[in-house]
């Protein structure tokens, strides 16, 4: 599916309408958004266009239309939940239009923090660093300098054991890594979704939390 242009969320849930038919029958359901999202509602969106997306039920209205349980969370830490191994620091990162970023602790998800749009300097974030149109700028060579560079500084400002890199543009990410950097498959946010279901996440997942809530 190409994403429209502008991506206003009643195309979007249109196209995913039409993806699912293919998929067949199914007992619930995961959203990976990339922003920052809380409970069943989008409160930031980056590369879709924020003023389009801000406070949309996106969650609530899949729910309605598919009439199955829902739970979302930002895609990057929904592709960091199929990468990691549970043991330890882990930071988990997505490159492609723009940049995800999640941590985990021991398996458990850290709050989110929109790295993306922090600023790596001036009138610079992340996103503009190494995002898609980055790396069209700079050209490949450039733009690995610059991954090097971003995982220097997340390895000082978490302090990972291990650090997972995926996303549609993981691929052009040259060797040699770390010892502890790892290049993931995109099917990692397949098995993520999976994981958003289990019992570890449960807790986050309640009717009283404020952050998650499963629609049901």
């Amino acid at each position: 599916m190409v994403t429209p242009h502008p991506a206003n969320p009643a195309d979007v849930v249109a196209g995913l309408l039409g993806l699912a038919k293919e998929l067949g029958p199914h007992d619930r359901i995961t959203i990976g958004f990339p922003g920052v999202v809380r409970a069943d509602y989008v409160v930031t969106a980056p590369n879709l266009g924020t003023d389009l997306w801000r406070d949309y039920k996106l969650a609530r209205v899949i729910h309605e239309r598919f009439g199955k349980p829902v739970r979302m969370l930002n895609d990057a830490s929904v592709q960091g939940l199929g990468a990691i191994s549970g043991d330890g620091v882990e930071c988990a990162l997505t490159m492609g239009t723009g940049f995800g970023f999640s941590l985990f602790d021991h398996g458990r998800l850290a709050p989110h923090l929109e790295m993306s749009q922090h600023p790596i300097k001036t009138d610079t974030t992340y996103d503009h660093y190494i995002g898609e149109a980055a790396l069209e700028a700079v050209g490949r060579k450039h733009w690995n300098r610059r991954v090097r560079k971003i995982i220097k500084i997340l390895e000082t400002v978490t302090n990972y054991d291990t650090l997972y890199i995926g996303g549609g543009n993981s691929r052009l990410i040259e060797s040699p890594l770390p010892d502890n950097v790892r290049i993931v498959s995109n099917e990692d946010g397949i098995t993520g979704g999976v994981k958003v279901w289990s019992k570890q996440m449960d807790q986050s997942f309640t009717e009283t939390s404020s952050a998650f809530v499963t629609v049901a």
